[in-house]
């Protein structure tokens, strides 16, 4: 059988820092160095500084983080908020006097301090231990207590009706350094974002799905929000107090990370100039309230500038100039000086020009190359030129493209396209090329399969050319799934059922005989789960990426994986229609699908260290549950109905439930250690089986009081709900309730938080259609279109 290639799980030729967080090795991607100077003292010497070690670039799979005890700070009669923050986070939770108070006996804890006795010695709180959270429900009023606000690290704004707990894990997850999408982003091929140019982003809420398809972030303009008064006027600049409502209600409806900038107006932005400390102050409030990006402008004094940047904790600082004079030209030193200078303090660098001329695309085009060759370990650059000549540009730009859309009041900037327009231009400039891709069914879960109307609707609305397709294939015959990827025009597919490669490259001469003999190239996941449902099409002569490395498809492991081969397809064994040098990739889209579910109401930490319960009626079935299960760090995981593969049990403790005895077993020790209790349930059992599932949902279930107001007891007692996953049936949707047994139904009575397959299915879409067309769809969008909101 041909040897298949692996993808690389650690980026070569990156430099790395290495760091042990939770007893986990993490491999990291070092940032270049901004310099040694220390940080200013005499500008907002109060305001502390982030926990987490500054340059830290951290993948999308979930990561120990910051370690620190979460200290939250609320008001009146607000405590339920601490256990909300507990329950998110995995631990139990207990309240405090003071800062003075909490001891290294607290480190797994979540402590809560109400706000006034906050206030008396959160100053002189130890930093190495403790984060400090002000949680402020908005709807008791606004402004927060600004000296909490100012003091603690960072600001959480809520509303109690209706509340979004899913903002709260998000929200809680970016800002400890568990999640972080910026790695990720910056490997796709390319990224854009679109800016919310309302003076109010509530009127772009019951559009927000749409505008954000093809987005891979979302902007707002805080120059551009129109703060009424009472008066009937409107402020000459939005208060902290608007526009963090602003920020809370925008994260309450999107996925998508958030860019806050303050534009100037010289750079055509309706923020004043006069005051740079103002802009100091609703940047770094920004960095508070966990937004993912912070625009800053250049042209600010450098101390506010580095301030801002070792400052920034989990936030990307995106170094902005743009030029409206038409001064500024490619080819002259100044802006190569212009990108040195932003490169001090930026994780992104982004330099806007106008132009009337054409020609200065094509200089815009050899500047880029060149910032690329001379500074090889730089922030990426995202660079064009404005107006309606400088278009081109745009689609030539691959980081942070700005996009607008048709139901937007107005654009950003001159010359913007739509994420759709941009994909037209590519294509009538051959670069991006018509394709065919398929979804690859059998007979028997076509029904279960999203079909051709929905990809075809997405792809209309992105402006992409590629047609969709669904097929059957069969084990023989022409319908064989070698039969569809053996094509000229072939774009990549998604199969349903996944497919085992071992069984597929065994039998196939197509498959095999890719890469010369070394067959197609697997991701991480594919390999260790040994199944796949995803063929990416690689050209010979691929974009760049944003960061000109390759990235796995998992931070599953850490180790860094041999490549097996030559990674380009010289040789396709025969005359099939396949160009030549057109490089395969398998990968499982899968799980992530079921990471996505699992974390989208509680944090990763949630999950470190725990036990879980999978049920399945073969190891294909359950391999992609225990591969997401292994990226969270569950420490232990029962089994039942099938035998684990050792390679796709790696480090994980696995332990099958092969007769009453074991379950029994593992009854006791349950009852006796809490932590040894399974906390997340999955199965992929047919409905049918339900009543296995409802056994041993009945039994590891909990039906604990709530916890007590005792500070002590609720100390040692978590409010954490556990989980359970239903692989093969919506059991979150309530259609299954009228059914006896149905382990949904049994699962809510039992205290676990419920979710199916639509959850899974959806975030699966997003995934496979990231993968197939490098394009984002948001998981709220694949919901709605299904016919089901997710709010």
């Amino acid at each position: 059988m041909a040897a298949v290639q692996q993808m690389p799980s650690v980026p070569t030729g990156v430099p790395r820092q290495t760091a042990v967080t939770n007893n986990v090795m993490d491999i990291r991607e070092a940032d270049p160095s901004s310099g040694s100077e220390a940080a200013d003292p005499t500008l907002d010497a109060s305001v502390p500084m982030s926990g987490l070690a500054i340059g830290s670039k951290f993948g999308s799979g979930p990561q120990g983080g910051d370690t620190r005890i979460a200290v939250i700070v609320y008001g009146r009669d607000q405590e339920e908020i601490v256990s909300v923050f507990a329950e998110v986070l995995g631990k139990p939770f207990c309240k405090r006097s003071n800062f003075e108070a909490i001891t290294t006996a607290d480190q797994e804890r979540v402590i809560g301090i109400y706000a006034d006795n906050a206030k008396t010695d959160i100053g002189s709180r130890n930093q190495d231990l403790v984060v400090a959270i002000n949680a402020h429900c908005v709807s008791l009023g606004m402004p927060p207590d600004s000296t909490l606000s100012e003091q603690c690290d960072y600001e959480f704004l809520y509303t109690n009706a209706p509340f979004f707990r899913r903002d709260l894990s998000r929200f809680i997850s970016f800002t400890l350094g568990q999640i972080n999408h910026h790695q990720t982003l910056m490997d796709k091929p390319r990224t854009y974002f679109i800016s919310t140019t309302f003076p109010d982003v509530r009127v772009a809420l019951p559009n927000i799905d749409i505008l954000t398809v093809g987005s891979d972030a979302v902007e707002i303009r805080v120059d551009l929000l129109k703060e009424p008064l009472a008066d009937g006027t409107f402020a000459e600049v939005p208060s902290l107090s608007y526009v963090g409502e602003q920020v809370m209600t925008l994260r309450q409806r999107t996925e998508l990370p958030i860019i806050l900038t303050t534009r100037c107006q010289r750079e055509n932005g309706r923020f004043p100039m006069d005051n740079p400390d103002l802009y100091y102050k609703y940047l770094y409030r920004a960095i508070q309230w966990g937004v993912e990006y912070i625009d800053v402008e250049l042209w600010l004094p450098e101390t506010i500038r580095k301030a801002l940047y070792e400052r920034r904790g989990n936030s990307r600082i995106m170094s902005a100039y743009h030029d409206f004079s038409g001064t500024l030209k490619w080819p002259t030193p100044e802006a190569q000086t212009i990108y040195a200078e932003s490169c001090k303090y930026a994780d992104i660098v982004k330099m806007i020009a106008n132009t009337n001329d054409r020609n200065e695309n094509f200089e815009l085009e050899y500047f880029r190359s060149k910032i690329r060759a001379e500074y090889p370990n730089g922030p990426p650059l995202s660079a064009v030129n404005m107006g309606e000549m400088g278009q081109f540009s745009r689609t030539q730009n691959h980081v942070f493209s700005p996009i607008t859309h048709p139901l937007l009041p107005v654009i950003a900037a001159p010359g913007q396209m739509s994420a759709a327009e941009t994909n037209a231009a590519l294509s009538m400039l051959g670069q991006l090329p018509k394709k065919i891709i398929y979804g690859i069914t059998s007979p028997s879960s076509r029904s279960g399969t999203p079909q051709a109307p929905f990809y075809v609707k997405c792809f209309n609305e992105l402006g992409l050319p590629h047609q969709f397709a669904v097929v059957e294939q069969q084990p023989k015959g022409p319908n064989r799934v070698e039969t569809w990827c053996n094509q000229k025009n072939f774009g990549g597919a998604y199969l349903h059922p996944p497919l085992s490669y071992a069984s597929l490259i065994s039998k196939s001469t197509f498959f095999s005989s890719l890469g010369d003999g070394s067959g197609p190239i697997l991701t991480e996941a594919a390999r260790v789960i040994g199944i796949f449902d995803t063929v990416i099409v690689r050209p010979s002569a691929s974009p760049p990426t944003s960061t000109e490395v390759s990235e796995p498809s998992s931070p599953y492991h850490h180790q860094n994986d041999s490549t097996n081969g030559n990674n380009s397809h010289s040789g396709l064994g025969g005359n099939g229609a396949l160009p030549p040098n057109t490089q395969l990739v398998f990968d499982n889209a899968s799980w992530r699908g079921i990471l996505s579910t699992l974390t989208r109401d509680l944090a990763p930490s949630a999950y470190f260290g725990r036990t879980a319960v999978v049920l399945a009626s073969s190891s294909d079935d359950a391999a992609s549950a225990i591969f997401a299960l292994g990226a969270l760090r569950i420490s232990k995981i029962y089994t039942v109905g099938f035998k684990t593969p050792p390679a796709l049990a790696g480090d994980l403790i696995i332990e099958p439930f092969n007769s009453l005895e074991s379950l029994q077993k593992a009854r006791t020790v349950s009852a006796h250690d809490d932590s040894a209790s399974p906390f997340v349930i999955i199965s992929a059992l047919a409905p049918e089986k339900g009543n296995l599932v409802g056994l041993l949902l009945r039994v590891f279930g909990s039906n604990k009081p709530p916890p007590s107001d005792n500070a002590e007891a609720s100390a040692m007692a978590s409010s954490t709900r556990k989980v359970f996953l239903d692989l093969a049936a919506d059991s979150s949707s309530g259609s299954f309730a009228s059914r006896k047994g149905d382990p949904g139904v049994v699962a809510g009575q039992s205290g676990f938080a419920v979710y199916g397959s639509s959850d899974v299915n959806a975030f699966t879409t997003v995934e496979t259609l990231r993968l197939l067309v490098g394009q984002n769809v948001p998981y709220s969008f694949v919901r709605l279109a299904g016919g089901r909101s997710p709010f």
